[in-house]
């Protein structure tokens, strides 16, 4: 009597092969349902845990009165101390997952939450509803939730294109490296980069405080941010090939000429690509608090007078090349499963 083949479940491949099984499920997911706003309203987001650590750390441990190279070696231990906690955490979850029936649904969930298509999606679209509707104003309210800069400082313009270069640099860092680490690194590797990149976002600036306390943060986000931000910027270019009024061609010129003139060694790749894609000039001098940055500009061939329009056309790309990002993925899945 033969017996029936019970259905392929996650069950019945190896654990190292799993995050090639989870993670086109876990983008799907991230795009229909986001970051679940309104349950960490109650429970804390595991990137809020990390925030908050590094925060503890650097009220107490980034003294100003001390020497900067003080300051040097104590960040660089929070960074190390920092970075294995979240390394242990995800390989513990990780081992959880894999010793309870249907385990693996508790490592999905975890990489939904440290996706961030959706999240980044609406938030860059309330700075085009805000500036549409509300004017200078509503643009400022809705870009202060994501960018560093202050928003009283820009005007039109400056709201529109702050929009948009923040949606090009996430893309990079909020869905490409999370994807690229969990695919190498599995679960342990995708907690650990999303310490890092929170590392980055909180001391690694070059301001008097934090020059030295998190110099070590920030050339750590380069390196683990360095392959997979020109992958980013390549889907992006790509991506304009299928948006309306997209721009291939001139994303993978502007990339390859302004992408490295940028003051971030990664970020303006994806910029770059998308100032061509959507013929709009971006970056620039700019400014943060009492810091202006004199950064170049990418895509100088066109215009900076960015608006709610450009922000639009540049969501538009963004999640075209969302889907690219998950064929590659799905891709990849097949062949390393063999399905």
């Amino acid at each position: 009597m033969l017996r029936r083949k019970m259905p392929f479940s996650p069950a019945d491949i190896q654990p190292d092969a799993l995050p090639f099984l989870l993670l086109p499920v876990a983008l799907v997911l991230d795009a229909i349902v986001g970051e679940l706003g309104p349950v960490f309203r109650i429970l804390p987001h595991p990137v809020a845990l990390i925030g908050g650590l590094v925060a503890w750390f650097d009220r107490h441990l980034n003294r100003e009165r001390r020497a900067p190279s003080t300051r040097f070696m104590r960040g660089a231990v929070v960074v190390l101390i920092v970075v294995a906690l979240a390394a242990t955490a995800g390989w513990g979850l990780a081992r959880l997952a894999r010793s309870v029936p249907y385990g693996w649904a508790i490592e999905l969930v975890a990489v939904v939450l440290l996706l961030a298509q959706r999240s980044l999606f609406d938030h860059v679209r309330a700075v085009g509803r805000g500036l549409k509707k509300e004017g200078l104003a509503g643009g400022r309210k809705a870009v202060a939730h994501i960018v560093g800069r202050d928003p009283e400082s820009l005007d039109e313009h400056g709201v529109a294109r702050a929009a948009i270069e923040s949606l090009a640099e996430n893309f990079a860092d909020g869905v490409v490296a999370p994807c690229f680490w969990y695919l190498l690194l599995g679960l342990p590797g995708l907690v650990a980069y999303k310490a890092i990149n929170t590392l980055d976002s909180m001391i690694g600036h070059r301001t008097p405080r934090h020059a030295a306390f998190g110099a070590t943060a920030a050339r750590l986000d380069d390196a683990v941010n360095w392959l997979p931000a020109r992958l980013a910027g390549l889907i992006i270019a790509l991506g304009a090939a299928f948006a309306p009024g997209g721009r291939p061609f001139a994303a993978l010129k502007v990339m390859a000429r302004d992408g490295s003139k940028h003051r971030s060694v990664n970020a303006g790749w994806p910029e770059a690509a998308m100032a061509g894609a959507i013929g709009v000039a971006l970056a620039g001098p700019r400014r943060y608090g009492d810091t202006v940055v004199e950064d170049a500009w990418m895509g100088e061939e066109f215009s900076a007078r960015a608006t709610h329009v450009d922000i639009r056309r540049a969501l538009f790309v963004f999640a075209v090349a969302c889907l690219l990002n998950l064929a590659v993925v799905v891709g990849l899945a097949i062949l390393r499963l063999g399905m």
